[in-house]
């Protein structure tokens, strides 16, 4: 299963679009958002693409509490299984014990991927290119042996995504 995971779209909802439709486009099969959606035409995004897909409210997606029952839209932290793995989503990095097989965090706009106690950690930075004029998303799938993460990246005045990948298979290994 590869999950399509970003974060931090605030109100870009242009820029969120151009990141759901890479995910989509590089194989993604399940879509994280984890907080700080903005809008409700990213949540309209995800789920025009037909796929699965969760997402967290962030601290400022207060606009956006009302549409928990319309989309697959939580609090945080929430907890789900997918293809055997155990997610934890959740906006802040409050929360950031080993209790899953994969906790997905948004808020510092800072990329991070880390594998620690057997749970991958990914903060798939941000999409709004708000502290950077680059927009950030990741690709991760677990594997036999560990996990692949890619981490992709678009210039906000460019078409052209580029990808970082790297297999993390230690404890503490990180990209």
């Amino acid at each position: 299963m590869i999950f399509g995971i970003l974060s931090d779209t605030h109100k870009k909802a242009g820029r969120a679009q151009k990141a759901i439709e890479m995910l989509v486009e590089k194989g993604a099969e399940f879509l994280i958002h984890a907080g700080d959606i903005g809008k409700e035409e990213t949540l309209a995004a995800m789920e025009a693409t037909g796929l699965p897909y969760a997402a967290v409210l962030g601290n400022n997606d207060a606009s956006l509490r009302d549409l928990r029952g319309r989309y697959a839209l939580f609090t945080e932290p929430h907890y789900f299984d997918v293809g055997g793995l155990r997610i934890k989503l959740m906006h802040h990095p409050w929360f950031l014990s080993p209790d899953a097989d994969l906790v997905v965090c948004g808020h510092t706009h800072a990329f991070a991927a880390r594998l620690r106690q057997g749970t991958l950690f990914c903060n798939p930075g941000e999409v709004c290119a708000r502290n950077k004029p680059i927009s950030e998303a990741a690709l991760v799938e677990r594997l036999e042996s560990g996990w692949r993460v890619v981490h992709c990246q678009r210039a906000i005045k460019e078409r052209v995504w580029h990808y970082n990948e790297k297999i993390l298979t230690t404890e503490d290994a990180h990209v």
